[in-house]
Parts: C-alpha cells; sequence; structure tokens
C-alpha cells in the first residue's frame, strides 16, 4: 500500500514537473501532460478500490443503509473527485471562470442526485416529529 502510494506520488511529481518544463515552450501540450497524468492517476485509483468499494458496500449494508443510498454517496463521491480535477486543471491553464463553472456545475449534479435522499430524510424527520 505505501509503495503504491509512494510511486503515485513519483509519478504525479514528475508529470509535473514535465509539464512545468513545457509549460514554457508549449502551453497545450503542458496541459495535456497534466490531464494524462490525471486521468492515468484515477485509472489506478479505479482499480486500486474494485475490492475495497465491495467490501464498504458490506459495511453499509450490514449497518442498515439500503442500496440505493450507498450508491448515491459512492456517486457523490465520484462527481467531486472529477469536479474537483478539472477544476484544477482548468486553473492550471489559467481558465479560472471556467473552473469556477465546473464546480458549480458539480456541486448542481450533487444537489440533484442527493435529492432522493433529501426527500428521505425529511419524511423520517416529520415521522420522529409525529410520534
Amino acid at each position: 500500500m505505501v509503495d503504491n502510494c509512494f510511486s503515485v506520488g513519483a509519478f504525479c511529481v514528475v508529470g509535473a514537473l514535465l509539464a512545468m518544463i513545457l509549460k514554457q515552450y508549449c502551453s497545450e501540450q503542458s496541459i495535456l501532460v497534466s490531464i494524462a497524468v490525471s486521468v492515468l492517476v484515477i485509472a489506478f485509483f479505479v482499480s486500486f478500490l474494485g475490492g475495497t468499494i465491495d467490501e464498504i458496500r458490506s459495511i453499509f449494508e450490514s449497518a442498515g443503509i439500503s442500496e440505493s443510498c450507498i450508491s448515491v454517496i459512492f456517486k457523490v463521491l465520484a462527481i467531486c473527485c472529477i469536479t474537483h480535477i478539472s477544476a484544477e486543471i482548468c486553473r492550471d491553464s489559467g481558465e479560472t471562470a471556467i473552473a469556477s463553472a465546473a464546480e458549480l456545475c458539480g456541486r448542481a449534479a450533487i444537489m440533484v442526485l442527493s435529492l432522493p435522499l433529501m426527500t428521505s430524510f425529511v419524511q423520517l424527520i416529520d415521522k420522529l416529529i409525529k410520534v
């Protein structure tokens, strides 16, 4: 586990140095290097968590949390990660307005995705108040 984190960290540092060097000569290629490194790290992360996600699901299920809630939690986490990385790449390329728009879109997606959970929560509160 530590070896994997060290390898990913070293890969990211080398990618950042390469992007920084390329930025002096051709900023478009620098952005492509940043995107490529980000995609490869995310792919490693997803493959690394494959078995762990099943274990997390079983923990949630044993706690009595429904499958729909678990699904929403994982989708929200994915949206957060994708939005954050996208916004940071936009900021690195000097496009702060686009980064802010990406973050706003991510927040809206999370809000829409969590509406069924909010509805269930309000219904639960209503039942508790009536008791």
